[in-house]
């Protein structure tokens, strides 16, 4: 469990911002957050801290081994990717693994019972960055342990992400300034991440969670409804929290790569995932699409090397089928785009079918299971036999306050703030613009305390995974 929202907001984050700018030289700034990261992951589950350091400590190691002498050694590079694979298999998937065997031989063995790590996902793919950017010469190994622990632990992204690569912050680590115009741009990203969150991405799941938990007792309106609150959801809230640590790194000097580029906007699936979780969809390509071949070895083998991306993406998401079958359905519309022209399409028709094509696939990724996903499917497509009980179990949810998030979701989705930032500027009223920006973000933080001071628990989707 990391630290409350509002402890977070009120004591941790002041105190460790504080710190951070008086402290004289940059070895002692990365002493505080090292200690700063640890303390936040160790909040409530301090047995879970001598995980995360004995990964740091074995990817160091391997790091200086893996190019020993200057020369690249590709029998520690396997080493370190066996490892960090085991590592990760081990918490996340074993009992997953156990069950589908039970299942499809009729076994008995018992599940093991694994607490997964907070965050397990994302601090192994840095961990396998570090050491594979060190075997390809991008960077030189690093033999200071402390720039790889603040690397990979690093409290803003350390839980859900963006998947930070080393080589993209390297030199960062040992040499950055935030201006006062950085702090300043970091604290409204801040914000407005956290308003997506607490004040869209809340109001949205509270309606899909409760939705989806009556699955059995909704029409199709229902379903549909269900469906398209938890696309918003999950949207606010995971481009929410990549924000929320994009805004920190500026506060503390560290500039994070962008995680999401109005993803709903997009006309095909292709484009869908240059848009979506650009750290994840770079990561895969970076380190094993284009390990795999890529598509230099022929339209085949590209179409069974994308398949197998998509395939390690929804397992990346979590120990269940669901997540595979997401991402599949995703490869499978990324492959088929290759051979029909949707990009012939109006922009309008490749929009709707983006939308449909993304909206179906993520009820699959909500469900908690197969019967639950088939049930809320056969639900939007075949449930059109509409019924006072299941209209009132939506009516009941369909609040004015879920009504006009939603339409305000929906607007905000599409880059209409930037659009009508660049008018405002075009006409020299760009004080103005960054004058009304500042004032609306501490607007935003005020309506998230007190959003927040009502005592809702309402975790980072991501956080699972």
């Amino acid at each position: 469990m990391v630290f409350s929202s509002l402890t977070f907001l009120c004591i941790f984050l002041p105190v460790v911002f504080v710190a951070h700018q008086l402290l004289p030289v940059m070895a002692a700034k990365n002493a505080l957050l090292i200690v700063a990261s640890l303390v936040f992951y160790a909040y409530g589950e301090p047995s879970l801290i001598p995980l995360l350091l004995a990964s740091t400590i074995v990817n160091y190691v391997l790091g200086l081994l893996v190019r020993r002498d200057d020369r690249p050694s590709k029998l520690w590079l396997v080493v370190a990717v066996v490892a960090n694979l085991a590592f990760l298999g081990v918490f996340k998937y074993a009992s997953m693994l156990v069950t589908t065997v039970n299942q499809i031989a009729g076994a008995s063995i018992p599940v093991p019972q694994i607490a997964l790590p907070l965050g397990i996902s994302f601090y192994t793919f840095q961990a396998l960055s570090y050491v594979i950017d060190v075997y390809r010469g991008q960077v030189e190994p690093q033999r200071n342990y402390a720039h790889v622990l603040l690397y990979i632990s690093f409290f803003p992204q350390l839980v859900a992400g963006p998947i930070v690569k080393y080589h993209d912050i390297d030199a960062q680590i040992g040499s950055r300034n935030a201006t006062s115009d950085e702090i300043a741009l970091g604290l409204r990203r801040f914000c407005c991440g956290m308003g997506k969150k607490v004040l869209v991405s809340n109001v949205m799941g509270k309606v899909a969670d409760s939705l989806f938990n009556h699955a059995a007792e909704l029409s199709a309106p229902g379903a549909w409804v269900a469906a398209l609150a938890y696309l918003m959801q999950i949207y606010y809230d995971f481009s929410g929290y990549s924000d929320m640590a994009i805004g920190l790194g500026h506060m503390f000097g560290f500039s994070f790569q962008e995680n999401f580029d109005y993803p709903y906007v997009s006309t095909s699936i292709k484009e869908f995932w240059r848009r979506w979780h650009i750290s994840l969809s770079t990561w895969f390509k970076e380190y094993v699409y284009i390990p795999l071949g890529g598509n230099r070895k022929g339209r085949l083998r590209a179409g069974i090397n994308k398949s197998i991306v998509f395939f390690l993406c929804g397992l990346w998401h979590g120990a269940a089928w669901t997540f595979v079958v997401w991402g599949l359905i995703h490869g499978a519309f990324s492959l088929m785009e290759e051979f029909v022209p949707i990009r012939k399409l109006p922009k309008a028709l490749g929009h709707i079918y983006t939308i449909f094509v993304v909206t179906v696939a993520f009820v699959i990724f909500r469900a908690d299971n197969f019967a639950q996903a088939g049930l809320m499917l056969r639900t939007m497509f075949c449930g059109w036999n509409v019924t006072q009980a299941s209209m009132v179990v939506l009516m009941e949810r369909l609040t004015p306050l879920f009504a006009a998030t939603f339409v305000a979701a929906c607007v905000l989705a599409m880059p209409v703030v930037p659009w009508l930032k660049g008018r405002f500027e075009a006409s020299g009223n760009e004080t103005v613009v960054r004058g009304l920006s500042y004032a609306g973000s501490l607007v935003l933080l005020v309506l998230c305390v007190v959003s927040l001071s009502s005592g809702t628990y309402n975790p980072f989707i991501y956080f699972r995974f």
